[in-house]
Parts: structure tokens; sequence; C-alpha cells
């Protein structure tokens, strides 16, 4: 459905998370390359509770989550150390960390503060082992450009990454210590933005500039754009986790189309004065019932929602309803949903179960009920949840941090953090960031252009390179001497097939690529032998290049050896020659190189072999 933007008083925002590509994290010297889980060497458990700020102030973000009482395990690896595991105080902010910071401030036309100080900014959800992310404003009032007008940058922060969630479970959340303490830059936009299409334009021009400084992190994960959006009459919702850029369109119309449906729902409600009754226990309803779902349950609790009969069916997302909004929140408090009687019957609840439950609960026609069925904690925190969720749809539309899903939709994670979650980290003493030698780098756009006129490159082929994530690879060999269009070639053409033919290219160092770019630029290592000694070092990566060749049997030959089996190709196919001339050369070639398997260059091979054409026609 397409809006009035104008109309509706669309504002958003966005806040750009990118990872640094540091050689070690934000305040320790560990390492930034991940791990896979099964390579943990222990792992400990940590309980997580909020704390007050310095004023006495709970979050109340931070609160709820506290509610929903989870241990959290820890993965740690052969290089994880104290700092990580906050046994130990943070070590002073990262120098490399602070330049590239820097350089991403003036690509953004920031300015820089005077002096950086370090926060806490509490978080209680596991995904750090201290219960607090550490954050440092860098730069403030940029801005950037885009078709619709220019976008304002709020401010830029440096942070440390969180933990990487591995997986989910009863008893609670299991994360790996690889990922937490990685550098990362927080880009706020201001809310300048009035569309789906320049939010979307907005995040890829910021993604540009960072990729342009050739120092950021890339693949799944990297990066990660939280989009704030709200409407004249409705509120702010931040949508945090959006892994795509092709879906921020699409969720800011989506959210804005919630927004609009539950606006007509609250006005809706609040002609029928609407309300919602105290939540009791029907579990005698459903005493015998047939249904899976509700029989194993050690409890089922209901509320009654005085005039909703009908809306909480609504769809206001595609696929999503009001139903699916109260059962996010029951969801926190660990039910798995709930039902209400806009889709009873269902699941096995029969029409005189839907009946006794009404009476139950004193419901008319109008109304409508919701329940959960659950242990009996959970049955009863999950139902006032939904209820305290249907007092809001009266009234308005609720401020809230929202998950991104990836159909474009979204669904409720917390309340917005206040201001009381922030407090100053006092390990960490305050830096003064030096501009002296900080210089904006070529922009991507620029080197696309440069990659045409001074390189030869075609313009799909250098755009796939600067864009790609080989680019540094790339401008290292072009300044070891390195032909531009056999580098490029490989980097984006022969290592894009390998990873199609499953070879493990991942295992490929950058020192692995240029040494194999060295020996074809020296002569060493025809073009034809680059996917084989490519698919020896991703399988073997111990090895060096010279001994890649030597294990695939591509030992150089001479351009006597390489005669002699044009000739002997060319002799078996004489009567094909006779009778169609130089014709037979595509089909003759072919045979001739895999003949060689890769150990000639292919220019020679085509040389002698027109030569000996030539002599029999």
């Amino acid at each position: 459905m397409s809006y009035d933007y104008d109309e509706l008083g669309l504002v958003a925002g966005l806040e750009i998370h990118q990872q640094l590509d540091t050689a070690t994290k934000l305040f320790c010297n560990c390492p930034t390359e991940r791990r896979e889980p099964e390579e943990s060497v222990r792992s400990f458990t940590r309980y997580l509770h909020p704390t007050k700020s310095e004023l006495g102030e709970l979050d109340e973000a931070a609160l709820e989550e506290s509610r929903v009482d989870r241990e959290f395990e820890y993965l740690a690896f052969d290089t994880t150390c104290l700092v990580e595991e906050d046994d130990e105080p943070p070590h002073r902010l990262d120098s490399e960390a602070l330049d590239t910071a820097m350089e991403i401030a003036a690509l953004l036309d920031c300015e820089v503060v005077d002096q950086a100080h370090v926060m806490r900014k509490i978080v209680v959800d596991g995904s750090n082992t201290s219960g607090f992310q550490r954050s440092s404003l860098i730069a403030t009032d940029g801005e950037i450009e885009t078709d619709d007008g220019p976008v304002g940058i709020a401010d830029m922060l440096l942070e440390e990454e969180s933990a990487a969630r591995i997986e989910e479970h009863e008893q609670g959340v299991t994360y790996g210590l690889d990922r937490l303490g990685i550098p990362l830059v927080e880009i706020g936009t201001k809310p300048d933005i009035r569309s789906p299409e320049q939010a979307r334009e907005a995040a890829e021009r910021i993604g540009m500039l960072l990729r342009s400084t050739g120092k950021v992190k890339r693949g799944l994960g990297t990066i990660r754009q939280d989009v704030n959006v709200s409407i004249a009459e409705g509120a702010r919702v931040e949508m945090k986790g959006v892994q795509s850029l092709d879906d921020i369109d699409d969720l800011v119309e989506n959210e804005v189309g919630r927004q609009v449906e539950l606006l007509d729902i609250a006005e809706e409600l609040q002609e029928k004065d609407a309300a919602v009754a105290e939540p009791q226990d029907v579990s005698d309803v459903f005493a015998d019932t047939d249904s899976g779902v509700i029989s194993g349950a050690e409890k089922v609790t209901a509320v009654r929602l005085e005039g909703f009969d009908g809306l909480v069916g609504r769809e206001i997302q595609p696929d999503r309803r009001l139903g699916t909004e109260f059962s996010d929140h029951a969801k926190r408090h660990g039910a798995g949903g709930i039902f209400h009687t806009d889709e009873l019957p269902a699941y096995g609840v029969t029409e005189d179960e839907v009946e006794a439950l009404r009476e139950a609960v004193d419901a008319d026609d109008e109304d409508a009920v919701a329940l959960v069925a659950a242990d009996a904690e959970v049955a009863e925190q999950a139902i006032e949840a939904v209820a305290d969720r249907a007092e809001v749809a009266i009234e308005e539309v609720p401020e809230e941090t929202r998950g991104a899903n990836e159909d474009g939709t979204s669904q409720y994670l917390r309340p917005l953090p206040g201001a009381a979650r922030m407090y100053p980290e006092t390990d960490v003493p305050p830096v003064e960031p030096d501009l002296t030698d900080v210089e904006p780098p070529e922009l991507l756009t620029e080197k696309v252009q440069r990659y045409q006129d001074d390189l030869g490159l075609g313009e799909s082929l250098a755009e796939q390179v600067a864009y790609g994530r080989f680019m540094t690879t790339f401008e290292e060999a072009v300044d070891r001497g390195i032909d531009p269009t056999t580098a490029a070639g490989m980097l984006e053409s022969t290592l894009t097939e390998l990873r199609r033919d499953d070879v493990p290219v991942g295992n490929l160092t950058e020192d692995h690529l240029l040494s194999v770019l060295e020996l074809v630029e020296d002569g060493d290592l025809p073009n034809e032998g680059i996917n084989p000694v490519l698919t020896v070092l991703a399988e073997e990566p111990e090895l060096t290049a010279e001994e890649a060749i030597e294990e695939a049997g591509l030992g150089g030959v001479s351009r006597e050896d390489v005669r002699e089996v044009v000739v002997e190709v060319v002799s078996r196919n004489e009567e094909q020659i006779e009778a169609e001339g130089m014709g037979a050369f595509s089909g003759l070639m072919g045979e001739c190189m895999g003949e060689l398997r890769g150990k000639a260059d292919g220019e020679v091979v085509s040389e002698l072999l027109r030569e000996e054409i030539g002599k029999r026609t």
C-alpha cells in the first residue's frame, strides 16, 4: 500500500553500526578474527542484573530484561583474555580504531570532539559479560547528500561490539566471546529522512563512505542498520538489526502501515469505551480438552478484552496482527504465544470450549478473550503482559524497540532505553583525538573512475573491484606492478567460481593471493594455472604458492615441450585440419590445453598451434 508520507508526517533516522578491521580489540590486545563455536576451549556462566544510574534511576529497558530469569553461558577461546571475561579492567582505547574513526568522521563532514570520554551503557541481555557496553562520542554535526536533500549526521561513536549469540535454550542464552570487543563505529543521523527511499539511499551512501576507508570488516553481520521511524500521531519506534540495505525501505513502509493501523484500532476502541479486565485462571474450562497445545499446560490464564472483538485478529503488517503484538509480549515471559477468540475455534479448541471460556470471563459478543497456556508462573506473567499491551492499544501507539524480520516486518523486543542507562567509565582515561595526520580517503565512486581511466578496467569490473571485499588487495597488487586486469579477474571472477565449486576460499590469505599474482606476473605460472593453484592453497593453506604449484602438478614446461604436445595433437587430427583448415583451431586449442593441464600459458599454446596448423594447410 502506498502512503502520502508528507501528510502522515513521517520522520525517520538511521543508526549504522560498522565493525572496524583492526588488529586488536578496542580495550584489550586480543585479535579480532571470528572463531567457530567448536573451537572454544572452555565456558563460564553469569547472571546479570540492572544497576541504578548516578542519579539513582533504573533504565526501563534494562529493568524489563532483568525480569526474564536467564543464565548466560560464554564460550571462551585460546585467545580470550581477562578483560573479555570482565575479570580485569579494560586497557586504553585502541589507537588504530580511533584513527579509523576520525577518518570516517572526516568523510561524514563531522566535527571531532576535543576530548573523548568512555561511557558505560547498561545492557543486561547477556551480550556483554560486564552488563554494559563501553562507548565513546568521537564526532558530531556532519552531513551527507541524498537525491531528496541533505541528511544530517547527529553523532558518531566508537564502541565495543557485543558477544555473538550462538543459541538460545531453556536455561538462557549461549554467547561466543570471539566477537566481544571488536571495535565498531555507530553513526546516527538526524531525523531528516522523509521517505522509505531516502532512508535506503542514506544508508547506501554511509555504507559507501565506510568502505572507502578500506579499514572496515566485510561479510554478513559486520554491518547492521537500526531504523527509527515515527509518524505525526504515532510514536518513535526503533527497529534493530537490519542486515540488508534491500530491507530498509520495506521496513519503513511497513512500520508506517503498522502505526496507521494501530491508530485506527485505538480510535475504534475509544469509540466503544473499550477496557481490559483483570486476568484470571481458566484452567477448569480446559480440564478435558483435546487440544494438544493446551492439555499439556500446567495452567491456563485468560483476560477479557472489552470491545476488542474482531480487532485482535486485524492485520497491521503483512501476516502480523494485533494479536501477534500481544503474543510478542507473552513470549518475552517464556510463553509459546497466545490464543484469542478472533481465531478460535482452532488448534483443537472446540466451539463449546470457546463458549465456556467466554462465560467464565463474562465476555459478551463485542468482547475478545486472550489466553495463555503454560507453566503456572509463566502463564500468570505472560497474561499480565498481554493485558498491559491491550491497555496501551486503547490509547496510543507505544514507543518501543523492535527487531527487524527478514520479510520486512518487525516484532516487539523491549521498551525504548532512556538516559538512565549511560554513566561514565572510570577505568579508561579520556583521550584527545589528534587530527594532524588524518586525510579523507579516496571515495569508492572515485576509485571506480580511476580504475577505468588509469588502469584500463571496464566499468562493470571496476565497480566489482572497488565495492568488493578484495579492494585493498587489488590496490596492493597494482602497487607491486601486477597487471590490473589479471589481478581484478582473479580477485572477482576466479575466486567467485571457486567458491561456487565449494572450494574453501575463506582459507586464502592476502599473502596467498598476492604471491600467486606475482608468480603469474613473473611468468612462473600461466593464467590457466591460477585455478588449480588457488584450490590447493585453499585446501592446504600452510603451503607457499611455489609449493602449491608443485602439489598441483604445474611445474613449468619449456616452449619446446609445449611444441611437442601441440605437434602430437595436430598429428592426431590431420584429417580435420585438411577439411576445416584454421576452422579446426578452437577445438584443437581445447585439446592442447587439456593435455598441458595448465602448465603452459594460453598465448604460447595459441601461437604454436596456429603455426603448426598453418604448416598443414
